[in-house]
């Protein structure tokens, strides 16, 4: 089995990528999904979270908005330091759980785990491979704006609680340039999907 981490920053293009290794074949873990399971109502991580956020976050139904916990801390520097503390513990759980149900069910799956703060929270000694989906800074505000309609500024500061994706280049084993077409971004996958597969057959060895 290869265990790869797929990351990139905000407004990346991240879960595209993800979708096309998935369609050659690759098993795909989302972190994003792993982190709502954890958040649903009654799990031990939502009860850490209301007790500390308080009730105002909650939807009608019980749920977490993810807006207004997002408002808050997308500013705090400290609160999202303990929402991370909650969140991720119960988020590797359960990722160590599906990558075993994986490995007895597929002993040559390539699973590519989509982890937004991979190299942020330094996961990257857990994978046997790293890769990066890169677009430049100013292409991230852009798209940002466009996609969220947020003004400059609210870009830039969503910007801010990550580090800056060029920092991240030295950390990645490849980089995917997604700035370009949609299947410049599939060729790319592509070449990467066929080296996976060559360093998966090395895992035997």
């Amino acid at each position: 089995m290869l265990n790869v981490g797929l990351t990139g920053g905000i407004a990346s293009g991240k879960s595209t990528v993800a979708k096309m290794f998935e369609d050659k074949g690759a098993y795909l873990i989302d972190f994003d999904a792993l982190a709502h399971f954890a958040e649903e109502p009654e799990q031990p991580a939502w009860k850490a979270i209301v007790e500390f956020f308080g009730t105002d976050i909650l939807n009608e139904d019980e749920t977490i908005n993810r807006e207004k916990l997002g408002e808050i801390v997308f500013t705090d520097q400290e609160k999202l330091l303990r929402l991370n503390s909650i969140v991720h513990p119960a988020v590797f759980d359960l990722w160590r759980r599906r990558m075993e149900d994986i490995r007895e069910m597929d002993p040559r799956a390539i699973v590519v785990s989509d982890v937004p703060l991979l190299i942020e929270v330094s996961m990257q000694h857990l994978f046997d491979v790293v890769i990066l989906v890169y677009i430049a800074a100013e292409d991230q505000i852009r798209r940002l704006q466009e996609r969220n309609e947020y003004s400059r500024k609210e870009a830039e500061s969503r910007l801010d609680t990550q580090m800056p994706i060029d920092e991240k280049i030295p950390h990645a084993d490849f980089v995917i340039d997604n700035k370009g077409p949609l299947e410049t971004t599939r060729s790319v996958v592509s070449a990467v999907w066929e080296e996976l597969l060559v360093r998966e057959k090395k895992n035997l060895i």
